[in-house]
């Protein structure tokens, strides 16, 4: 394989050029808003530190767009399924074959699900055994959950390969000072149950926390019940948490995570010329995920300088039946070695340093990808911030790729953030798409090269000084190209597609009064591939408004109505629809919480994928006690 160095230079020299120019515009208008409001100070108000950043930075210093949502966050929505809460993201969409364990993706601005990076407590999870190395959502339990952030546009810079669309960085959550725990149990439609608890202690030299779910459910039919599809298809799930660490001699820590899922899945059969090719059958998938992190935290220099190194450990197993026999089967392994680094320079510098080595194993095949990366943040002015990102990936028999990042934040006034930020992504080649042939073929394609993506966004955000109100308006604008896709004339796979998606982005927040508080989110995407023709499974229009109520201080409810628009899934549209949820909590005592939810109460019947149904009206009611 050979590689030409003029086009690689003349093809970096010209997005640093694009993003340049971005960046120029962004600080103009900061330095004139400058003039204007010389106190311009950086917003008391917002102190939401973004961990995936890898600067620590907060989400005004950022200049990309980001989305946050906490562990009560999760919990005011009430879901059993994290999927449900990722779906609450402006420009984020998630599809599902069937509920209850059925292969749920997200793509956020269009991009593949492929194409989107997944983290559990900063160690890579997506699943290398699988033909595009894509993540299913459906098996993550909320409960264990503290926070969730979702990067949106290429975030390579920072991460590496998949992250062309995005990344979705989980935190689990960790141990609470002193003694502490608790338990809960719910009951719902369809013999669902779920019940679960934890146990931490915390205390200045150790701390660790244990927690277990487990998920049982007769489920409904995959395939919807509307085309005569009545099999109940059962989902059982047991999660097990634990995170634990050492307060060592001179502020350093030693931490280790690990996050392990067993779930079986029932699913349905292919069935040709049913409505998406699905029908009621006798299968069944066995899956068991383990993801482990150990890192020690070195602080020098007076805690300027913090150094962190990593060791994770993903498997996972997947094992499908079909009526009793095994019918498939699929094993991967992923294994990090990682030192990031950050040194506070002064106020106004800041850098941020790595390499990492990621080894992919699956099906009897491996491969390497050696990264390195610098970032620099600089702040010229109080309430400007900039940030340059440069990373280097050689990826095992494929060769080298490098990818840039800049991104500008800048504090208006203390209420109002103008930002803007340009990035590259690259996903390299999975396992799957370098050893796979066939139709003919005597050998895979050697000369895949990864897929590739440029985008940048501008915003602008607004916050009241008391918080309770806010309004945040994104625009943004991606090209991908090389995109690997399967060639029957081929017998294997090509760098043969492009696509192009734009749109914007909304969410916002008004607090009426004190019991009364109304939120929103709305997307707008305009996905296309090389020939024109929309990406299937992606709605131009999405969003939702949710109600929140506290009538009283001990009880919460919230009302939320979610919106899908129509999109196109093969060479059928799949209809919009609307979806409302309500959930309650009261707290009866201390510590003792009882809560509820209906969801679809207005029976909607509905697709998010073609051939696939959803639950009618249902719902769920359950206790929580805490000691």
């Amino acid at each position: 394989m050979t590689f030409s160095y003029a086009p690689l230079w003349q093809r970096t020299l010209n997005r640093w050029t694009q993003a340049t120019l971005l960046c120029t515009t962004v600080c103009v208008a900061a330095v004139q808003a400058d003039v204007v409001d010389q106190s311009a100070q950086t917003s008391p108000i917002e102190e939401l530190v973004v961990e995936a950043s890898r600067l620590s930075q907060q989400s005004t210093e950022m200049g990309s767009s980001v989305h946050v949502m906490t562990a009560e966050d999760i919990q005011r929505m009430g879901y059993d399924f994290l999927i449900d809460v990722l779906a609450s993201a402006p420009g984020v969409t998630v599809n599902q074959n069937g509920a209850f364990g059925g292969s749920a993706t997200l793509r956020i601005r269009g991009a593949a699900s492929e194409q989107t990076l997944v983290l559990v407590d900063g160690v890579t999870v997506n699943d290398p055994s699988s033909p595009g190395s894509g993540f299913n959502f459906a098996r993550l339990d909320p409960e264990n959950i503290e926070r969730v952030e979702i990067l949106k546009g290429p975030q390579s810079t920072l991460w590496g390969s998949d992250a062309i669309g995005g990344v979705v960085s989980i935190t689990t959550k960790r141990p609470q000072p002193g003694l502490g725990g608790g338990v809960f149990f719910e009951q719902g439609s369809f013999s669902t149950s779920r019940g679960g608890g934890e146990i931490s202690v915390a205390n200045q030299w150790a701390d660790f926390r244990l927690g277990l779910q487990h998920t049982d459910s007769d489920g409904i039919s995959k395939a919807d019940e509307n085309n005569g599809n009545d099999e109940e298809d059962g989902y059982k799930s047991t999660v097990i948490n634990f995170s634990g660490g050492l307060n060592l001699p001179r502020d350093i820590t030693l931490d280790l995570s690990v996050l392990s899922t067993d779930a079986d899945t029932e699913f349905d059969s292919f069935a040709s010329g049913a409505q998406g090719s699905v029908g009621d059958g006798d299968e069944l998938s066995k899956t068991d995920e383990l993801n482990t992190q150990l890192s020690l935290n070195v602080p020098l220099l007076d805690g300027r300088l913090l150094n962190t190194f990593i060791a994770g450990y993903t498997d996972i197993e997947r094992r499908n039946f079909s009526g009793g026999v095994a019918s498939f089967s699929a094993d991967g392994e992923r294994q990090l070695w990682r030192y990031q680094g950050q040194f506070k320079i002064n106020d106004a510098h800041k850098l941020g340093f790595g390499a990492e080595r990621e080894e992919n194993e699956a099906n009897d095949n491996d491969s390497t990808i050696d990264g390195i990366y610098g970032l620099y943040e600089v702040r010229p002015l109080e309430a400007l911030t900039l940030t340059f990102g440069l990373r280097s990936d050689d990826i095992e028999n494929v060769g080298r790729e490098t990818t840039g990042r800049v991104a500008a934040a800048y504090q208006l006034s203390d209420q109002v953030t103008l930002r803007g930020s340009w990035g590259e992504g690259f996903k390299a080649p999975t396992l799957f798409q370098q050893t796979f042939f066939c139709c003919g073929a005597v050998a895979p394609n050697e000369n895949l090269q990864p897929e590739e993506s440029d985008a940048f966004d501008v915003g602008l955000d607004w916050r009241s000084n008391n918080g309770e109100h806010y309004v945040s308006l994104t625009y943004f604008d991606q090209d991908t190209k090389n995109l690997i896709n399967f060639s029957f004339a081929a017998g294997g796979y090509e760098n043969i597609a492009q696509t192009e998606s734009k749109g914007a982005e909304l969410s916002f927040g008004y607090g009426v009064n004190q019991w009364l508080r109304l939120d929103g989110s709305y997307g707008y995407t305009d996905a296309t591939d090389d020939s024109g023709a929309p990406l299937l499974r992606v709605p131009e229009h999405s969003g939702e408004v949710q109600l929140t109520m506290n009538p009283i201080p001990d009880l919460r409810v919230s009302l939320l109505a979610r919106y899908n628009g129509e999109e196109q899934d093969r060479a059928v549209e799949v209809a919009d629809w609307w979806r409302v949820d309500v959930a309650a909590n009261y707290q009866i005592a201390p510590r003792v919480e009882v809560f509820a939810r209906i969801e679809n109460l207005f029976d909607e019947e509905y697709q998010q994928i073609l051939g696939y149904g959803t639950p009618g009206l249902s719902g769920s009611a359950g206790v929580r006690l805490r000691f």
